[in-house]
Order: structure tokens, then C-alpha cells, then sequence
């Protein structure tokens, strides 16, 4: 909708004249009224009335402070990567978004042949290629109770999402932004922030730019994906690396791209740069691919992770489809300072069960906000 978009563009500094003095006049007063809605949800946890429950293991938040993608997947594969090479035995917890349904309101576990349209489609990605185990619920704190009475040898719990879930207990944060930073640095519904922009990092909090330079004022470290290359989507359901040769071979011939993430523009320029020929298909994040969303013709189709999680490898047009995977690397300075935040690697899951009650204290709180 039209002012779905304007809205959009006061968010992102792309609106310019009375469009920008209209819609910032008209959603700064609400953006009040959500300020203190959030300051009052937060009271009885910084005043110590309520605590955050009380897991047997570490956990580690990758969140964001705006609304939206900001490309937090990636991040949460590169972690978990790390942490395995570190010699933990990692699981992970979302909430599992699912376009036009209710979260799950008791947690559940994730499978690699789980439907994406039941658990969503990130955290069947983050199944598929992590390969540890995915909980997914409404109430992520309970997800993680969850995982770890299933699976006591998870050593630490691995949060996607849930930076302002108080309930869930946290030893360490990475906080992420992509290259349009914090907008216009306001609030809900007049910027794009769940909540204000701390003035500094509290400890045992980093950023980590899903960018190639900084794009808010917070100290942080750049990492950006890069294209590994394309598989077949029969290839990618059986779990086979991409290869660059593939990539290679689709740059003789148009190809239709598609993209159903936060920022398809993103994904199209790097299909680009690597030397392909495309037609753009932009869809709205996390959408349904049925029916196809692409022409009915012979052209090959290039989509995402994301998007593949929601095709099957059986479909009658699976021969056409090739699935772009990236690749990403988290800084040394995020893995040498989440490494230190957590306690060593715990390999007797019958041991005796660590206190995790205290948490981190929220940014607001800790390290005070903008005005």
C-alpha cells in the first residue's frame, strides 16, 4: 500500500519534503505512546521483580534492534560454527516467523524434512545447515527449557532473535545492522527501532555490521556474505555443497532470479557481480512460493536458502530451479569475545546444572539512550 511505502521511506531518511513533514508529524505522538508502553514492560525486570528463568546452560542472543532483516541467519550459522570449533555442542531457538499464522504456542523441535509453512522458514535453513538441533515456540525461554531437557548434550543455546525477550537469559549479545543502520534512529511507528539506540555497548554486547563499512555510530565489526555458488535444488535437499563451476556454466544463458528476504536487491547485485545475467523477481519476505511466483518457461530460476527451504526437490519445475548459497565468517574480535563471555565447554550432560538466572542487563538500562 501507499503509505505502507511512505512510511518506509520516513524510516529510511528516503522521504524528502511535505511527504516527510506529514508523516513524521503524524507518527512521532504514537511513537510516544509506544516509548512508554516499552518502558513500563521493562520496569519489573530492572527493578529485579521479575527474573529471567533459569536455563542449565549458557546462552548467546543474535538479535537486532530494528524491525525488519538485517541478515542475522548468516550470523547464527557462522556462530554456531564457531562455537562447534571451540569444542561446544551447540542447539538453537527461534520463534519461528510463519506468514500469516500465530507463532507455535508449544515449543517443538525442527527437522530436516519439516515444512517450512508449519515451522518457518529460517529455522528450517538454520536445521538443514547447521545440522544442530532447532527448537522452535512462541516463548523462546520455554523453547530453550525445551531443547535442553531433549537434548542434554547441548552445552550452550544459541537464541536467533530475542534481543527484547527479558524472559530468556543471556551471557552474551551480538547485536546486527545491515547497511541502512538504525534509519532515522526513532521508534516504532515513527522509525524503524524496537527500541532506542543505546548511547554505548554495555559489556558482553558487540554489533556486527552485515555490511561493508559501519552504518550507525556503534563500534562494530564488518562481515560480509559472499556467494559459494549453486547447487541444484535436488543437490541442495540431499545436502551437497554448492560449486562455482555451476555458477560458472548459468553465466552463458538469462536466468530468472528470486528472492523472498528482507532485501532481494542485496541478493540480485551479488548474482550480478559473480557474472550472471538476470531477470529480477523481488517477493515479499518470508512468501509463500505456491503457486510459482516465476514465468512458466524454460529459463533457469536462481533463489535463496530461504526460499529453497520451500520448494520441493520433487516439483515438477525442480529441474530448473538452482539454489545461490553464501558464504560468511564472523570476525575473530566476536568469536574471541563471545568465547570469553561463555564458561568452557560442558561435556557431561549428567553434571550438575549451572545457574543461569542472571542475564545481561538490558541495553536501555545498562548503557542509557538517545534522545
Amino acid at each position: 500500500m501507499a503509505w505502507r511505502e511512505a512510511v518506509q521511506r520516513v524510516w529510511w531518511n528516503q522521504a524528502r519534503g511535505l511527504e516527510r513533514m506529514v508523516f513524521s508529524a503524524l507518527l512521532r505522538p504514537l511513537a510516544l505512546g509506544y516509548g512508554a508502553v516499552l518502558l513500563a514492560a521493562r520496569l519489573p525486570w530492572r527493578m529485579g521483580w521479575k527474573r529471567p528463568q533459569s536455563l542449565r546452560a549458557p546462552v548467546v542472543v543474535v538479535g537486532n534492534l530494528v524491525v525488519g532483516g538485517v541478515g542475522k541467519t548468516p550470523v547464527v550459522l557462522a556462530l554456531v560454527k564457531a562455537l562447534q570449533e571451540a569444542g561446544y555442542r551447540p542447539g538453537i531457538v527461534s520463534r519461528g516467523y510463519r506468514p500469516g499464522r500465530p507463532a507455535l504456542p508449544i515449543p517443538q523441535a525442527v527437522e530436516p524434512d519439516s515444512m517450512a509453512a508449519h515451522c518457518g522458514d529460517e529455522p528450517l535453513l538454520l536445521r538443514r545447515r547447521a545440522g544442530v538441533p532447532v527448537w522452535v515456540g512462541k516463548h523462546r525461554a520455554e523453547v530453550a527449557r525445551a531443547l535442553l531437557k531433549s537434548h542434554p548434550e547441548v552445552d550452550v543455546v544459541v537464541s536467533d532473535d530475542g534481543l527484547q525477550h527479558l524472559a530468556l537469559p543471556r551471557d552474551f549479545q551480538i547485536i546486527v545492522f545491515d547497511a541502512r543502520g538504525a534509519g532515522n534512529e526513532r521508534v516504532l511507528p515513527a522509525g524503524p527501532l524496537r527500541e532506542r539506540l543505546p548511547r554505548r555497548l554495555p559489556s558482553r554486547n558487540v554489533v556486527v555490521y552485515n555490511a561493508a563499512r559501519p552504518s550507525t555510530s556503534l563500534p562494530g565489526a564488518c562481515a560480509n556474505p559472499r556467494l559459494a555458488g549453486l547447487c541444484s535444488l535436488t543437490d541442495w535437499w540431499r545436502g551437497l555443497p554448492a560449486s562455482p563451476t555451476a555458477l560458472t556454466d548459468l553465466q552463458q544463458v538469462a536466468v530468472v532470479a528470486a528472492a523472498g528476504i528482507a532485501h532481494p536487491e542485496r541478493f540480485f547485485s551479488m548474482l550480478e557481480a559473480a557474472g550472471l545475467r538476470i531477470a529480477r523477481l523481488p517477493l515479499p519476505d518470508h512468501a509463500p512460493l505456491t503457486p510459482r511466483p516465476w514465468p512458466n518457461d524454460t529459463r533457469p530460476v536462481v533463489v535463496t536458502e530461504k526460499d529453497a527451504v520451500k520448494l520441493s526437490p520433487t516439483a515438477a519445475d525442480a529441474g530448473r530451479v538452482h539454489v545461490a548459497t553464501l558464504d560468511f565468517d564472523l570476525p575473530s574480535s566476536v568469536i574471541e569475545a563471545a568465547l570469553a563471555a561463555l564458561p568452557p565447554p560442558r561435556h557431561d550432560p549428567h553434571g550438575p546444572p549451572l545457574d543461569r538466572t542472571s542475564g545481561l542487563p538490558d541495553l536501555q538500562g545498562a548503557a542509557g539512550t538517545r534522545s
